[in-house]
């Protein structure tokens, strides 16, 4: 039979599919375990940055310096530590697309506008002994392209934020993106996070922080070219931080 025909063609272009299919398929099934653990590391290493125990970019052995973290999962219905459900089963992201493990959130409650939250969420906390040293709670909102997915630390005080950082966002590089910039994340530490109140009061203020300004406390100068990321930032935090997010429980620590 001549080989150059369609029937051989076509054999041939099916054999290379059928090769390279088996070759990708295996390498992602045998490189999943490792692109497991590297997730885990990345986030153990994010949450070190916010606990103050690590330096971005620094290299230390981060499953050595992890274990002064306690993980807690907390209930975000009731503002309450929740004992039986383990923080390494817990997949959030899962878990608030699943109307039997997330809550609907009303137009007048979706300040960060995610749809829905997860009845259970993680948090970890580093201590002093037995008390409490700082808070790390996970936050995510809509941006202007992406959900933005980072940490907010906490003081011992439950109001006065240690750090704020970003881990994963799909933001304009050099506008939006800047949430990434060190410079502007350490525009956050020492802010109030709350009013006498108790009431959220974070501001993400355009065109400044004007000095003087009995609001400044609560004040972070907005992105320049990035309003709508600056906003989203802005309100991301206002809603994990009050009462459909971690306001209940951040009250009883305070106590």
């Amino acid at each position: 039979m001549p080989r150059e025909t369609i029937g051989n063609t076509l054999a041939v272009a099916a054999g290379v599919c059928v090769v390279c299919s088996l070759v990708v398929s295996t390498a992602a099934v045998g490189l999943r375990p490792f692109q497991e653990a590297n997730k885990i590391l990345d986030q153990r290493r994010n949450i070190l940055v916010a606990a103050g125990l690590l330096e971005p970019g620094e290299k230390a052995d981060v499953d050595a310096l992890f274990e002064r973290i306690e993980a807690r999962v907390v209930d975000l219905r009731t503002g309450e530590f929740a004992p039986d459900v383990s923080p390494d089963a817990l997949d959030v992201r899962r878990a608030a697309r699943d109307p039997r493990q997330s809550t609907p959130l009303s137009t007048a409650e979706d300040m960060a506008s995610i749809k829905r939250k997860p009845n259970y969420q993680t948090i970890y906390l580093l201590r002093d002994g037995e008390n409490i040293r700082r808070v790390i709670l996970p936050v995510y909102g809509l941006g202007l392209w992406s959900t933005m997915y980072g940490f907010v630390a906490l003081d011992a005080d439950m109001t006065t934020i240690e750090s704020l950082s970003f881990y994963e966002h799909g933001e304009t590089p050099g506008l939006g993106g800047e949430i990434d910039n060190p410079r502007w994340q350490e525009k956050w530490i020492g802010k109030k996070a709350y009013d006498e109140q108790g009431n959220p009061a974070i501001e993400v203020v355009k065109g400044g922080v004007r000095e003087g300004d009995p609001n400044a406390i609560h004040e972070v100068d907005a992105i320049s070219g990035a309003t709508m990321t600056s906003r989203g930032v802005e309100n991301l935090l206002n809603f994990w931080l009050g009462d459909q997010g971690y306001g209940p429980l951040l009250a009883k620590l305070k106590t």
